[in-house]
């Protein structure tokens, strides 16, 4: 997964946000049209275009069944049964394309989300620096220290729980982009903190799990490491044409997506 979010990073953020990151429009509009324009060249060329079209057909045969004999019991649940059956094979018919569209799609997203779903912490804000270790880890991971950047300032000490989870009230004391060092027995684990200035990818999560690839901001923490995860508050950017957060940008994306790939399926010659 470290490997993954790395790759994918560096390939989209020299792709996205080509005008800088407050111009979040033309992403959340280019993207989820080619995104839409993709699927449909994936549907077209890894999907039977001829039994699609067939299936359709049948279906729409037996919907005119039930309105022309919609007085004979029998012949109406017999025409249904058969649409249901044709609607099981047309189900069918689109599992492959959508198995093929499915990683691309989903890496386009985490990274349209990563760019311009949050925002960063304001100066003069505290928030609280979440470490959480595997209960499994060995005894040396109980050593744990923080490192505070120059900018920040720990505003508590730490509090650890009986569950293997540590916070640390840590203060943003001016803008910049700062690295946090958490060190655990012997091992230094990074976790970046934005504070004010421009808009642009903020870190929000450095995750052990396979979710870590929803969370491209940052590396994933390297499998078998005694640390589940490092996190910092997430603070969701407003945007005026979509909802905030990763909800609503996931959202607009798909949906955008889906309209462009049926407006333009005929342009295409794609049968769905």
């Amino acid at each position: 997964m470290q490997t993954y979010n790395n790759i994918a990073s560096a390939i989209f953020d020299f792709l996205l946000a080509p005008f800088g990151h407050e111009i979040a429009l033309f992403d959340l509009i280019v993207w989820p049209v080619l995104m839409g324009i993709g699927a449909l060249q994936v549907y077209k060329y890894t999907s039977n275009q001829g039994a699609i079209a067939r299936v359709k057909r049948q279906i729409s045969m037996h919907l005119l069944e039930i309105r022309l004999f919609r007085d004979d019991i029998a012949q109406v649940l017999v025409s249904t049964l058969k649409i249901i059956a044709k609607n099981v094979i047309y189900i069918a018919h689109n599992l492959t394309p959508m198995a093929v569209m499915l990683i691309p799609m989903v890496a386009l997203m985490v990274q349209l989300v990563a760019h311009y779903a949050y925002e960063s912490a304001q100066p003069g804000s505290v928030e609280l620096l979440h470490l959480k270790l595997d209960p499994n880890a060995a005894a040396s991971a109980l050593d744990v220290s923080l490192e505070v950047p120059d900018g920040t300032s720990l505003d508590a000490p730490a509090v650890r729980t009986a569950d293997g989870q540590v916070f640390w009230r840590v203060k943003a004391d001016r803008p910049g982009d700062y690295v946090f060092k958490v060190t655990v027995g012997d091992e230094v684990y990074e976790k970046g903190w934005a504070v004010g200035g421009a808009a642009r990818k903020i870190p929000v999560k450095r995750l052990r799990s396979w979710e870590a690839v929803l969370y491209p901001g940052e590396a994933a923490i390297p499998s078998g490491a005694p640390v589940v995860s490092l996190e910092l508050d997430m603070h969701t950017r407003p945007l005026d044409f979509v909802w905030d957060g990763e909800l609503g940008i996931l959202m607009w994306a798909m949906v955008l997506s889906l309209v462009a790939g049926v407006a333009l399926k005929d342009f295409f010659g794609v049968t769905l």
